[in-house]
Formats: C-alpha cells, sequence, structure tokens
C-alpha cells in the first residue's frame, strides 16, 4: 500500500493586534472631556440636585474632579499606557513570531514527506527491477539445465540404441552359425554325407532374412 505524503491542516492565520489600533490617545481624552462635561447637565436632568452648577460647592467639585482625573488620565497617558502598549507589541511580535515558526515547520514537515515519498517509490523500483532480475537469472538458469539434461538424455538413449543394436547383431551372427551348424548335423545324418557349407550358409541366412532376422536388417534398423 502506498504511502501517503503528510499533508497538515493549513494555519489559521492571525492578524497581530496593533496597540496604536485599540489605544487612540486624542480619541480616549476626547471621550473623557465630554463625559465630564454633559454628565452634570444629565445627571440635573434626572432630578440629581448634588450636580446642581449654581451650589458653589458643587462647581468647587466639579473642578477638584476634574483636575484629579486629568492627573489621573496624565499619568496614565505617560506610564500606564505605554505599558500596556509594549506588552501588546510584545505579543503581537510573539504571535508573528509562531506563526513564521508554524509555517517554517509546516515547509520541513512537507518536504520531509516530499523525501519519504520520493525514497519509497525508488525502493519500490529497485526492488521491482531486483525481482525482475532474478526471475531472469532463474529463467535462463533452469532453460539451461533442460538444455544440458535433455543433451545427456539424448546421449545417453543414442548409446544405449548403439549398445542394442550391437547386442542385436551379434545375437543374429551366433543365430546363423548355430543354425548353420545345426542344419549341417541335420544333413549329415539325413543323408550320411557332409553338405556344402557354403550352400548351407546361403540358405540359413535366406531362411533368416525370411523371417526379418538378417543381420543386415539388423544393421538398418539401428542406423
Amino acid at each position: 500500500m502506498p504511502l501517503r505524503p503528510f499533508r497538515p491542516r493549513p494555519l489559521l492565520r492571525q492578524r497581530p493586534v496593533r496597540p496604536s489600533a485599540v489605544l487612540s490617545r486624542p480619541a480616549m481624552l476626547a471621550t473623557a472631556l465630554v463625559a465630564v462635561v454633559f454628565a452634570p447637565a444629565t445627571a440635573l436632568a434626572n432630578g440629581m440636585p448634588q450636580l446642581d452648577f449654581a451650589n458653589p460647592l458643587t462647581l468647587d467639585q466639579v473642578w477638584w474632579g476634574a483636575g484629579i482625573f486629568i492627573v489621573f488620565l496624565l499619568l496614565a497617558w505617560r506610564w500606564a499606557l505605554p505599558q500596556v502598549a509594549s506588552v501588546l507589541e510584545q505579543r503581537a511580535n510573539a504571535i508573528a513570531a509562531d506563526l513564521d515558526t508554524a509555517r517554517a515547520a509546516k515547509a520541513a514537515a512537507d518536504g520531509a514527506a516530499a523525501e519519504v515519498a520520493t525514497a519509497t517509490a525508488a525502493a519500490r523500483a529497485e526492488a521491482q527491477g531486483a525481482i525482475s532480475a532474478a526471475v531472469d537469472t532463474a529463467n535462463r538458469q533452469a532453460a539451461a539445465q533442460a538444455a544440458t539434461l535433455n543433451a545427456q538424455l539424448e546421449a545417453q538413449l543414442a548409446q544405449a540404441e548403439t549398445q542394442i543394436a550391437a547386442a542385436r547383431a551379434a545375437a543374429l551372427g551366433a543365430l546363423r552359425q548355430v543354425a548353420t551348424e545345426t542344419a549341417a548335423t541335420v544333413v549329415a545324418r539325413l543323408t550320411g554325407s557332409m553338405a556344402d557349407p557354403a550352400q548351407l550358409d546361403r540358405a540359413v541366412a535366406a531362411a533368416l532374412a525370411g523371417r526379418g532376422l538378417s543381420q543386415r536388417s539388423g544393421q538398418e534398423q539401428s542406423a
């Protein structure tokens, strides 16, 4: 089963938060001043006499409150807000660094997966080539062994046929000699005289040839 290349899920790109987009100092100051200016009027309209500007104490309280608020706002502007902006900037840089690290890791993983796929394909091709070469070698060796065995069998068969032909010829020669001697003995006993050996030999040869037992027929069969 082929290995599939590793494909990690795409990372969600998060846009780093810039402190300038979150903290707008002029806008915050304007909002605070608007709240200070319109808060007494709104409170008075809602029936809150403690914010009546006709009362001198109320006016002093408003001025003191506004001054303290401005002091706190300046302190926050000079000290707290830069620290918050620095923290946000560090966080944005850390997020960007993490994203870069994740992208680099993803690229490395993709490269490793591609290398594994390439190595697997090369190993599969090499194994297939080795198997094909081994099969071809085995086939050639089997064919050579079969040819050698056939040659040996044919040589043994030819040798056996030669031996059989030689034994047949020897047997026929002995048979002809025995038949000739037997015929001479029979003729001598019947007639009381010895027969002509040449005539007996021709008669025995003709009789054997009629039965297919002549030496010539044996030699022709062996050939």
